[in-house]
Formats: C-alpha cells, structure tokens, sequence
C-alpha cells in the first residue's frame, strides 16, 4: 500500500521511510479529551512533548529541552528526554489529564523516545 512518499537513496531514504511510518500510525490515533495524545517531536538536539486534544485542538500541556529548568542541564539526550518526559507527565497531571495515546510520530521506539515515555509512565501517565 503506498502513502504518497517517494522512495530515496541515503539520508533521505532513512526521512521517507519515517514519514510513511508517521502517516501509517497517524492513521489509526486521534486525541479525545478523555485521552489525548501525547506528541513527541525530535530533532538532533532537542525533544519536545504535547498533550493534544485534537477534537478542541488545544494543547492542554507541553514540556521541551528548551524549558529553562532542563536546558542546560547535566547528562546526555537520554537523560534530559526523561526530564522532559517527567515535566510532560507533572503537567498533563495538573491540568487533569490521567491517560493519554502515545503517539512517536514516526521515530522507533527505541532510545530517546522510549526514555521519554518510561519517565512519563513513571510518573503516573497512563498509555
């Protein structure tokens, strides 16, 4: 089955296979204010976490490396995603937000995204 996204060499094979991956799961998952989704966004040196109700189209609560409690900070990327993915949790928590649908936005689920989403898990998120 296609999705529209060309099939390149290299780097740029590596770009399309991730959004195709991106289009596949964002086929099946919608955030509802009863559980949102809980996007997680990365680049090469940073991460960043929403809580989305896409039915409102608000986000309800957002944490980032950039936040000035974890930029800077001690340990590598892992480490500061489960900092981010702690910050997530804490303020999905206040805004009253107990369960939500992860969504990876085409990245696998292996190293910085899985340490942001044990450190959510960790901190009462339900998945």
């Amino acid at each position: 089955m296609a999705y529209g996204v060309k099939i390149a060499k290299g780097d740029a094979y590596k770009r399309a296979a991730r959004k195709r991956r991106h289009i596949r799961v964002r086929k099946h998952m919608s955030g509802s204010p009863e559980r949102p989704r809980l996007v997680v966004t990365r680049s090469n040196r940073h991460i960043v976490a929403q809580v989305i109700d896409d039915i409102a189209g608000h986000t309800l609560a957002s944490a980032s490396t950039l936040d000035t409690s974890i930029r800077g900070g001690e340990g590598d990327k892992s480490a500061q995603a489960q900092q981010v993915g702690a910050l997530v949790a804490e303020r999905a928590k206040a805004a009253g937000v107990e369960a939500v649908v992860f969504d990876r936005g085409g990245n696998q689920y292996a190293g910085r995204i899985a340490a942001l989403a044990d450190a959510a898990r960790e901190a009462g998120l339900k998945f």
